[in-house]
């Protein structure tokens, strides 16, 4: 079973909760690393704490929110093996996962709605990696990360 962590700040409640749904739908175990509730809070407390369990392999794959998923993507890419693709259409879902092989989606509360944002989230877990010229690419990002001590 594929465990994933995922988090919002107050921009993306509604949003985490549909994908929390999917994922548990499709038999994944979730973790939910918050925020719980509508006030304001500081999107990378939230970013930090889950591109640090996919960093760490406490969880594979992640999905994060926040009212753009701007932030939440500057956040999550600071961590070392984290792939964090803000995604907007089920085109740059599939290639995040294709050609990019992303460990964490991240999608903007404020942007998008919840069907949305269900169909972007189905289309990234449907879709493979497909290695070849992309690990390549992938192990270049690797050996820069190595390069700056992440």
């Amino acid at each position: 079973m594929t465990r994933f962590v995922v988090g919002s700040d107050h921009g993306g409640l509604d949003i985490k909760a549909a994908v929390i749904a999917l994922l548990k739908r499709r038999g994944a175990a979730v973790i939910d690393v918050g925020t719980a509730g509508p006030a304001s809070v500081d999107y990378p407390d939230f970013g930090a704490k889950a591109a640090g369990m996919v960093s760490r392999g406490e969880a594979e794959q992640g999905v994060l929110v926040c009212g753009t998923g701007i932030g939440m993507a500057i956040v999550a890419n600071k961590f070392s093996g984290v792939r964090a693709a803000l995604v907007t259409d089920e085109f740059m879902a599939r290639m995040a996962r294709e050609h990019n092989n992303a460990n964490i989606l991240v999608l903007g509360g404020r942007v998008i709605d919840a069907p949305t944002a269900e169909r972007l989230v189905t289309a990234w877990l449907d879709a493979s990696f497909e290695g070849g010229r992309h690990q390549v690419r992938l192990n270049k990002i690797t050996a820069l990360e190595r390069e700056m001590g992440l």
